[in-house]
C-alpha cells in the first residue's frame, strides 16, 4: 500500500510465500512472477528489467534457499530506483541478514517477523528497516490501515525475546543441527532434499508420490505440508520438530 501501487508490476518469484500473490489482488497490483531456475533458486539477473519494485524472501518460502548478500547487493546497485523489498522471515535459521546494506542503499527495505524464531506467532509483532524516508512512508498508511496494531503485552513480549539473545541463539542452533541430522537422514533413504537455511526441509522422492505419502504420514498423526501448485507438487515442506520427533518421521518414511 505504501511503495508499490503503480503502473508498472512487482516482481516476484514465481514460487515463493503466497501471500505476496493475494496483496497484490487486494491493492490491485499487477504481479510479475519470475520463475525459479532448475535448482529451484532465485537468480537474480532475471529481476533486471521494468518494475514497479522488487520482492523475495530470503531465505525464499516454501523451498529454504537462501542468496548470498552480495547478490542482494548488485540487485541494488542495478535498480538504484526500484524499491527492494527483502522478507527475511526465516533469517535466523542459517541465512545473512541485508540490514547492514541499508546505509549504503536507500532503496532497501529489510522486513523481520518475530512469529519463526523467536515462536511469537500469536502477538502478531513484525519489523521493518530501511531508510528513514521508507519508515516514513510506512508510517503514513499504518496509523490508518495496519490490521495489526501492537498491544502493550505484545510490546513488552517481543521487548523481551530480543533481550534473552542467549537463550534465542540456542535454540536456532539446536534447530539448525536438527535440520541437518534430518536431511543426511532423508537423503540416505533416497530423498532429494533441497539446501535450506530456514526452520523446514523441502524434500521430494524420485520413486514416491508425494501427496501419498503425506496422506501416509497423517494417518501415523505426522503432519507435513504438500503444495499443489505446478513445479512443486511433488514436494513435501517438513517442519523441523525436536530431535525425537524427526527420528520419528524418519522412521516412518
Amino acid at each position: 500500500m505504501a511503495f508499490f501501487r503503480h503502473n508498472k508490476p512487482l516482481l516476484m518469484p514465481e514460487t515463493t510465500y503466497s501471500f505476496y500473490e493475494v496483496y497484490c489482488d487486494l491493492l490491485q497490483i499487477e504481479p510479475e512472477k519470475i520463475p525459479l531456475d532448475s535448482e529451484f533458486r532465485i537468480n537474480l539477473e532475471d529481476y533486471d528489467r521494468e518494475n514497479g519494485g522488487i520482492i523475495f524472501a530470503n531465505p525464499n518460502a516454501p523451498t529454504g534457499i537462501a542468496l548470498p548478500l552480495n547478490r542482494i547487493e548488485q540487485l541494488l546497485q542495478r535498480h538504484p530506483d526500484s524499491l527492494v523489498l527483502v522478507d527475511e522471515a526465516y533469517v535466523d535459521f542459517g541465512a545473512e541478514t541485508a540490514i547492514g546494506l541499508i546505509a549504503r542503499y536507500p532503496n532497501l527495505l529489510v522486513t523481520h517477523t518475530f512469529s519463526k524464531a523467536r515462536s511469537l506467532a500469536g502477538m502478531r509483532v513484525g519489523a521493518a528497516f530501511g531508510h528513514p524516508d521508507l519508515i516514513a512512508g510506512l508510517e503514513r498508511v499504518k496509523n490508518s490501515f495496519n490490521s495489526y496494531p501492537l498491544d502493550m503485552l505484545a510490546i513488552e513480549t517481543a521487548t523481551a525475546s530480543i533481550a534473552d539473545d542467549v537463550y534465542f541463539k540456542k535454540v536456532c542452533k539446536r534447530i539448525m543441527h536438527t535440520r541437518e541430522h534430518t536431511t543426511a537422514a532423508l537423503t540416505g533413504k533416497g530423498f532429494k532434499v533441497l539446501p535450506s537455511a530456514t526452520n523446514f526441509i523441502f524434500v521430494t522422492h524420485p520413486e514416491r508420490d508425494a501427496l501419498e505419502m503425506m496422506q501416509a504420514l497423517r494417518a501415523e498423526k505426522i503432519l507435513v505440508r504438500h503444495f499443489t501448485r505446478p513445479g512443486i507438487n511433488q514436494f513435501l515442506r517438513i517442519s523441523i520438530g525436536t530431535d525425537a520427533e524427526m527420528a520419528q518421521l524418519i522412521d516412518k518414511l
